[in-house]
């Protein structure tokens, strides 16, 4: 085995350079002290932070009247009744086809958006991203930006020091305390559900649900931060490979950056009728960056592509009088356009978006026609396994079942329940009328039914049986689809 040692510019450790199975599998994480920037992009974050955290944490307290005996939480996910509602939605477990579309159309916009801006939901809505910034706005507000950060943390600790960090670790778990705090409220009614945690009458599972994600939020969002999306997260992989040349992503415009170099040094190189860059190598694009990436580098796994580096390259820019937007959001087909000096093509509408937003379209559309033409009633039927038949003292074949009919509407309903396909068949409610089921609001009643015939069958008989249900009021149905069987 043979290796290189070489020592980097700044005269540091020296690197290593060997072979492949000498390669670490863990790198130790160096610290990352991300600047405040103030920007276009700096303020998109802002404005999605304070939308996203606002839904999250004030959705539960929002009501929707449902009329009576109906919970009136806008949003909320009912186990014990096994229900969802959302606002005038009503999801029953068997309608969960409507989560799955659900979260089919998520997975699309997330592949749309990534072939239009690459990876512009980690930058701005990601969960992740979102809790960090909120984080980091605390941590800037008690210990102070950057460069008070790097001293801070440098010297020895003191009462000032310890208070600091107290309070902010404070902050940062009352935070991840409320966000565990606002999930569980998901589940429950919000403003009831509140009180019993304060009085410590909550379930059990209550306290450890917010307990998991008060440790997660703070784990994750105070201390890991760009750990998870380096490491953790499956989503950079994934996009690299649903990405395209005509993708969006934030660049550094190397034809127009180098050679780098200070503005007194340009100035002269200038004037010798020598190249010299725009990129005057102030490090800025790297102070601000959450996740430490250098974008002159190029496009790494790391990059978030929040555009913070974008706002504080336009900053420098302008204090130098020089054009902006040094590095902006490009496509890797007008980079290479720009090096052969061709005119630019910014595609947006492409094969691949087309097909994408086709697919959100269909799936919208198979959605939206499913929940118009959604019924509020509802029959199942299950056959008696054992005797699948029996047969009676006067000829006749009788089939036993379990019939299951559901009322989806916020009020009482009654049934009328009848048999076809079975000739000469008649039908038995055990303990009740066929002509007059009655169903409370938002219930289902099981009732055993009995089919009978008298009519000669073929041997081994299976036929189909179909028992349908109607709505005396409304005249509407609902049907379903078993078998008669015979000897």
């Amino acid at each position: 085995m043979t290796a290189l040692s070489t020592k980097s510019q700044d005269k540091k450790a020296p690197v290593v350079v060997s072979g492949d199975d000498d390669i670490p599998l863990y790198e130790a994480r160096r610290q990352i002290y991300p600047q405040s920037v103030h920007g276009r992009f700096r303020t998109i974050k802002w404005v999605l932070l304070g939308i996203t955290l606002g839904i999250y944490y004030l959705l539960p307290f929002v009501r929707w009247d449902r009329g009576p005996d109906a919970p009136n939480q806008a949003v909320l996910i009912d186990f014990p009744a096994r229900r969802f509602y959302f606002f005038f939605l009503e999801i029953w477990p068997q309608e969960f086809y409507y989560v799955a579309g659900l979260l089919i159309l998520s997975a699309l916009i997330l592949f749309l958006m990534n072939a239009v801006a690459g990876r512009v939901w980690c930058g701005y809505l990601c969960p992740q991203t979102v809790w960090t910034d909120l984080f980091m706005a605390v941590e800037r507000l008690i210990e102070g930006d950057r460069r008070e950060r790097m001293i801070a943390d440098a010297q020895p600790w003191s009462i000032d020091k310890f208070a600091h960090k107290t309070l902010k670790h404070s902050i940062w778990l009352l935070i991840a305390w409320w966000t565990g705090g606002a999930w569980v409220l998901y589940f429950a009614d919000a403003p009831t559900l509140v009180v019993e945690l304060a009085t410590f009458q909550a379930s059990a599972v209550a306290y450890m649900s917010i307990g998991v994600l008060t440790f997660t939020t703070y784990a994750l969002a105070g201390h890991m931060r760009e750990q998870v999306c380096t490491y953790m997260c499956p989503w950079p992989r994934i996009q690299a490979a649903l990405t395209d040349e005509y993708a969006l992503n934030v660049t550094y415009l190397y034809d127009r950056g180098e050679p780098r170099g200070s503005v007194k040094k340009a100035a002269v190189l200038r004037e010798k009728g020598l190249p010299a860059g725009d990129c005057v190598d102030c490090g800025q694009c790297v102070a601000v960056c959450p996740t430490g990436v250098d974008i002159r580098q190029g496009l790494q796994l790391p990059c978030i592509q929040c555009g913070l580096c974008i706002d504080a390259c336009n900053t420098v820019m302008h204090k130098i009088g020089r054009p902006g937007n040094l590095i902006t959001y490009e496509s890797e087909a007008n980079l290479e356009a720009r090096a052969a000096g061709k005119p630019f093509v910014q595609r947006i509408l492409r094969p691949r978006t087309i097909l994408y937003g086709v697919l959100i379209a269909f799936v919208s559309g198979l959605m939206l026609t499913a929940l118009i033409g959604r019924s509020t009633e509802g029959v199942s039927a299950i056959h008696d396994r054992n005797p699948l038949f029996v047969r009676l003292s006067s000829g006749a074949i009788r089939n036993a079942y379990t019939i299951r009919l559901i009322n989806k509407k916020l009020e009482e309903r009654t049934f009328i329940l009848s048999v076809e396909g079975v000739p000469d068949a008649s039908l038995e409610v055990i303990g009740d009328n066929a002509d007059g089921l009655t169903i409370g609001p938002d219930q289902t009643r099981e009732v055993r039914v009995l089919v009978t015939t008298g009519d000669k069958l073929p041997p081994a008989a299976s036929l189909p049986v179909t028992f349908r249900i109607r709505d005396k009021a409304s005249g509407l149905s609902a049907s379903v689809t078993d078998h008669f069987i015979g000897p």
